[in-house]
This record gives C-alpha cells, sequence and structure tokens, in this order.
C-alpha cells in the first residue's frame, strides 16, 4: 500500500491496431561496488588504467588461485540492501554460472542464485508531486564483473581487456511492478541517488558503473491485476530482455520500440519468443542477440572455492547505525522544516552535494527564500553553463550573505539579482562589494518622498489617470525606482506613492 500522501501512478496504455495494451517491466540493475579492491582479489578497481594492468593472479584464472571474500564488498552490500529496506540474509552462497565468456579466464562467472545476501526490499518511485510507484525488489546479489572485448582496434583481431574482470557488482533483481518506460527510467534513477547516498556505487553510467537489463512484456488491461491476485506470471505475457542498457533516454526509447513490436507480432497472430536483445540507439530499435537461458542453461551448482557466507546480525546492526538520511526521508524533512513545495524538496536533495549546499545557504535563514536562490538562480545558471555544483563559482557562505543583505532590508531584490551576478562572475564578499559600489537602497523616505513629488509634479496628465484607475499608480513607482537607479526601497516607494495619488 502506498503512502497516504501518494497514489499509484496509471499504466502506460499502447493502443494497438486491434485492442489496448499495458506495459509489464522487470529491471535487473547491474551496479558496481565502490570498492578500491576487486571481489575475490586485492587488484585495483581504477577506472582509465593501462589494459589489462588491474590483473591479479586470481583475476587471470591462473593455476592453483584461489578468491578470498572482500569483506568490505560484502559491508556495501549489507549496506545497499538496508538502504533499500530490504532483507539481510545471515547465510548466503555462492555459485557458478557456467557460459562462454570470452573476457572472462574461469570460464564461469562467480555470483549467487540460491543463497543471495540481500531477500526483499522496495522503491518508492516518485513519479510527480502526489504520484509514486512501489517497486518491490525481489533480491540482490553479489557476483563478480567479466572483461572487456574491444572489436575495433584490428581489423582481423579482438582484443581483450580484463581490468573490469572480477570487479564486484550487485545485481539488483525487481518484481516486474514498473508499468511504462518513463517509470523504468525513474526506478533506475531512483536506484542511483539512494546508492550514491550511501556511498556504494558512483553511478556513473558512461563508465560502467550502472547498468541495467529491462525486461520487457505486453498484457491486455486487467491483466496485471490477475497476477497480482493469483501470482501467475504467464498472464503477464512472455518477457524479452533487453541487455546492458547504460542511458535512461535509451532505456525509455528501447522499453518503447520493443512493447510496440511485441504488440505488432501478437495482433497479427504470432507468439513472443523469450529471448536476450540488444538495443540499437542509430535505429532506434531492438534486434535479437540470442535465445533467452534459463537458470538450467547456466549448469549452476555451488562454488566449491567458496565457503557459505555468515555474518553477524551485530555487524548488520553496526553498518545500520551508520546509513545517512536517505532521499525521502530528506525530501520529507525539507518541506515540513523549511516550509517548500514537494516539487523543490525533490530538486534539492536529487543529490547529496546539492542538499548538503542548501543546508549550509539556510541555515539560521528563510529556508524558502534560500531554496528559491538555490535553485533559480544558482541552480538555473550552472545549468546553463553545464556545471554542477562542485564547480560552482559561489560559495554557500557568498549567497547565504546575499540572503542576509536583503534580510536586512541593505539591498533590494533587484539589487540582490545584480549583486548575485557580480560574485558569480567576479567573486568577493557581498557585503563589501555593497559598500565599495554603492549598491545599499535607499531607505530614507524623506529622499524617496522627494523624489516621488518631482515625479508627480513632471506629470500631471497621468496623475488624473491614476487617480481615476488605481492600477496606473504602479508607473510612478516605476519611474521613482528608475530616477534612483534601483536603490529605493520598493515598500517605501509603494506606500508614497499610494498615499500621495489618494490625497
Amino acid at each position: 500500500m502506498l503512502d497516504l500522501a501518494h497514489e499509484a501512478p496509471k499504466p502506460k496504455v499502447i493502443s494497438g491496431a486491434k485492442s489496448d495494451w499495458e506495459l509489464v517491466i522487470g529491471l535487473e540493475v547491474h551496479a558496481q561496488v565502490s570498492s578500491k579492491a576487486k571481489l575475490f582479489s586485492g587488484a585495483s578497481t581504477r577506472f582509465g588504467a593501462e589494459p589489462n594492468s588491474n590483473v591479479a593472479f586470481v583475476d587471470a584464472a591462473m593455476p592453483g588461485m584461489l578468491p578470498v571474500v572482500n569483506e568490505f564488498c560484502i559491508a556495501q552490500a549489507v549496506r545497499t540492501g538496508l538502504g533499500l529496506k530490504a532483507q539481510i540474509n545471515l547465510v548466503s552462497a555462492f555459485d557458478r554460472k557456467n557460459y562462454f565468456y570470452p573476457d572472462l579466464p574461469q570460464g564461469y562467472q562467480i555470483s549467487q542464485l540460491y543463497h543471495p545476501l540481500v531477500g526483499e526490499g522496495e522503491v518508492l518511485v516518485d513519479m510527480g508531486p502526489g504520484v509514486a510507484r512501489r517497486v518491490r525488489i525481489e533480491r540482490i546479489h553479489v557476483e563478480q564483473d567479466a572483461g572487456k572485448s574491444i572489436h575495433d582496434m584490428d581489423p582481423t583481431m579482438s582484443f581483450v581487456d580484463l581490468n573490469r574482470t572480477g570487479v564486484a557488482l550487485m545485481e539488483i533483481v525487481s518484481r516486474p511492478d514498473i508499468r511504462g518506460p518513463e517509470e523504468a527510467a525513474a526506478y533506475v534513477a531512483k536506484l542511483r541517488q539512494i546508492m550514491r547516498y550511501l556511498g556504494t556505487c558512483d553511478g556513473n553510467m558512461q563508465n560502467g558503473s550502472l547498468r541495467a537489463d529491462v525486461n520487457v512484456s505486453v498484457c491486455k488491461p486487467g491483466d496485471y491485476e490477475r497476477y497480482q491476485e493469483t501470482g501467475d506470471h504467464r498472464v503477464l505475457g512472455t518477457r524479452c530482455e533487453i541487455k546492458n542498457m547504460n542511458s535512461m533516454r535509451f532505456i525509455q526509447a528501447a522499453i518503447e520500440y520493443e512493447a510496440r513490436r511485441q504488440i505488432a507480432i501478437l495482433e497479427d497472430g504470432g507468439s513472443i519468443v523469450q529471448e536476450t536483445r540488444l538495443y540499437d540507439p542509430d535505429t532506434g530499435e531492438t534486434r535479437s542477440m540470442r535465445s533467452k537461458e534459463e537458470a538450467h542453461d547456466y549448469r549452476y551448482f555451488p562454488d566449491p572455492d567458496l565457503l557459505p557466507l555468515e555474518i553477524e546480525q551485530d555487524w548488520v546492526d553496526e553498518i545500520a547505525a551508520t546509513l545517512p538520511e536517505l532521499p525521502d526521508e530528506k525530501k520529507a524533512r525539507f518541506v515540513t522544516e523549511y516550509g517548500m513545495t514537494e516539487y523543490d524538496a525533490g530538486v534539492l536533495t536529487a543529490e547529496t552535494e546539492n542538499a548538503a549546499f542548501f543546508e549550509e545557504v539556510a541555515r539560521g535563514r528563510d529556508g524558502k527564500a534560500a531554496a528559491n536562490w538555490v535553485i533559480n538562480d544558482l541552480f538555473g545558471r550552472l545549468r546553463k553553463e553545464g556545471h554542477g555544483i562542485g564547480e560552482s563559482p559561489v560559495s554557500s557562505g557568498q549567497l547565504g550573505g546575499i540572503l542576509d543583505l536583503i534580510a536586512k532590508g541593505d539591498i533590494s531584490g533587484k539589487i540582490a539579482k545584480d549583486l548575485f551576478d557580480i560574485v558569480y562572475t567576479e567573486g568577493g564578499d557581498p557585503a563589501e562589494i555593497v559598500e565599495a559600489r554603492r549598491m545599499r537602497q535607499v531607505t530614507d523616505t524623506g529622499a524617496i518622498e522627494a523624489e516621488v513629488d518631482k515625479i508627480i509634479a513632471a506629470n500631471p496628465a497621468q496623475v488624473e489617470k491614476a487617480k481615476a484607475n488605481p492600477k496606473l499608480a504602479g508607473w510612478f513607482v516605476g519611474q521613482v525606482m528608475k530616477a534612483t537607479g534601483g536603490k529605493a526601497n520598493p515598500q517605501a516607494v509603494n506606500e508614497i506613492v499610494s498615499r500621495k495619488l489618494g490625497d
């Protein structure tokens, strides 16, 4: 059941030539564990190293070499499980998955099938204010990554880089709870956000640290509800798996194409073949890679070189005690503590660095005003220039200083915009800049009143119009602000103009 503050989004409906269809999607997300060493060896995991330079004897499958479990990688997987509100299994085991891997020297992958480290959990995927999809996690198992085959360096030969071989992966397997392309991308984004908060995966999709296998099937309206009642997967239709997706945009495009491909086949009287497919971003199409294997095709069996993995509840509790405030909790706190909208809270908590920057600005100040300046002025300009918060030329202290000057009445909102631009482009202390450049707003009501009198005396026709239509008083306010270079206190100007025209 969803939280009271959220309702479930409607499933995506695709109109076929003969009837309507609904999408059913499940994802297997492969997340590289943030660790300096590999899962079963001490070799480095540094990205971008010279090919085959981060390879230990175990990774290269040299005779007699035995794997040794990296405790830190296991701790990171437990930490991820706790962040996803999942069951941590105190006893788990590694299995051998036998398959022809040209870039995995062992000829098999050490993974977990029968007894995974992490059991059932859940993720709340935000789809807009008050709308969210709860996606159930089936399990998270720990496994080693394969290397990389390179086919474009020579016309007659392929090359192998084993640097990734043995790098620890967490495979996060969802239930088929996702009902549309946007939800699928949002789910991956939410997982990435949570793991970045936890520090268990850097989420860099471009470097391959996070990638997804997307399982897609189509069914008739009402079939998914029957599955929920009976647990019978057959009513969801035959699924096809799209491998190695490393872009949110491509995930959505691949699902859209694959769903329409399946609908066309079914409405033409054909049947869907369960298979693994690849997405081609150049054509926007998926193509067959191989027939889909089942577990028995991989001839899984317990790895004889690794004992069952037994962990203590006290150790799990110690890890749980170190968890940071996670995105959903932080977002809810921002809404209540700072009085901002759910949307603004979502923007500010999207990345840990953004949230930390905002809280430094908002400390001891008006939270809503701070959010407005951080999101609209700072983030807006950084985004336009292709920068992140880590590259911001304006520090939290400088932005907080601008807010302090506004709160004290030293500068108006308009002057603050000009001051922000100076600080952004030139740097410096906001208060010192205001003094040095004489930017302090005019609060002397006598001086403001004299300026108002001058403009009223020079524009008698406009005065008569304003007295007949009070809305035209804004023209006088604008003239006063223009005459004072925007330095007059806007509130004082409005009050004096209103009083003068009402006399």
